[in-house]
């Protein structure tokens, strides 16, 4: 995987708790990316190591910036970093760009993309909005968007700007939990009856979805659609809340030597007893692309190519990747004696 060193070309304040890092790219070997991906970023801070991931908010042949946004969580050593402290003239190491939630723009095409976002879940989201009004022209796009009141609405300037550009092609619906009196949109939470309520106003026909935002979200919009007959293929979905399960793998076999393959290059590490996959390889030394370690960002996929890999559950992964034999090593351990997994 490779690393790139940008130069911070400003940053951005979004709400009193996000901001947008833009990143200047390289003159000549550019950071690829498509609409959805999400890079890692490599901080040094107070001598501690740490990576993140965080989704480019730019759109790709669009905009000249790689930009990211992120919002601040409390006692978050990075985010309040990344707030706080990074300014326009600073360099900020990050990776390729990963993920299997992209939506690449076809003016070939006719569709209705919904997206579905809650707080900083709009990131990807807005990368997508942009890249289809802009190289999609025979489409429209349905923005619903949580937030908890007025002022902490991410890209609300823009998102503007942009209704007002593309009108009749982008219609854009807020939901607010704790909105000031004078709001006359709709009050309340994404859940259910208001992805229902919403639903019924606008017209479904060869629509597809994207929704990036808590799980409790994601679960309440996926089963409105259902009502509505939407197919399954046309729902693809994000978590910005880690999953819940590295606890639940159970695993008996003991210390055992497995195989891995990093960058074409075969590696024998010790696997010990309860020990992740991915975290076997770090030990070990290798340079192996991660970030989220809770089996949420995609970032430690691998292929797992001969013998059995135990993997806790995640909605990263389609299933087709799991009948693929692709697994996120940050959740997975060894099971059997011959494990050899291909990081390619």
């Amino acid at each position: 995987m490779n690393k790139y060193t940008l130069k911070v070309k400003d940053v951005v304040k979004e709400t009193s708790d996000a901001v947008t890092i833009k990143l200047k790219q390289p003159l000549f070997k550019k950071v690829q990316f498509s609409a959805g991906q999400f890079i890692s970023v490599y901080n040094d801070i107070d001598s501690k190591k740490t990576i993140r991931s965080y989704s480019v908010s730019s759109a790709p042949h669009l905009d000249a910036t790689l930009d990211i946004t992120i919002k601040r969580v409390e006692g978050g050593l990075v985010s309040n970093y990344l707030n706080d402290t990074v300014k326009a003239g600073d360099s900020l190491e990050i990776s390729d760009a990963m993920g299997t939630f992209v939506l690449e723009a076809d003016n070939s095409k006719t569709r209705n993309i919904f997206l579905w976002a809650a707080g900083s879940g709009i990131s990807p989201l807005f990368s997508m909005l942009k890249s289809i009004l802009f190289f999609e022209k025979n489409s429209n796009v349905y923005l619903i968007y949580g937030n908890r009141n007025e002022d902490s609405i991410i890209f609300n300037e823009h998102l503007n700007e942009l209704k007002s550009k593309f009108e009749g092609r982008l219609e854009i619906i807020h939901v607010l939990s704790q909105p000031s009196a004078e709001w006359g949109g709709f009050k309340g939470r994404i859940d259910d009856v208001m992805a229902v309520n919403v639903l019924n106003r606008l017209t479904l026909d060869n629509s597809e979805h994207f929704l990036c935002g808590p799980e409790g979200m994601m679960t309440s919009v996926e089963s409105a659609l259902k009502r509505f007959k939407v197919p399954a293929s046309k729902v693809y979905k994000e978590s910005f809340v880690p999953v819940d399960n590295a606890e639940s793998v159970n695993v008996d076999l003991g210390d055992e030597m497995i195989t891995l393959v990093v960058d074409g290059e075969e590696h024998q590490v010790e696997a010990k007893a309860g020990v992740s996959i991915l975290d076997a390889g770090l030990d070990a030394g290798l340079d192996i692309p991660y970030s989220c370690q809770n089996g949420v960002c995609t970032a430690c996929k691998g292929k797992c190519v001969s013998g059995k890999v135990e993997m806790g559950d995640s909605v990263a992964l389609s299933q087709s990747e799991k009948n693929e034999g692709y697994v996120l090593t940050c959740i997975s351990h060894a099971v059997s004696k011959d494990v050899k997994i291909d990081y390619s």
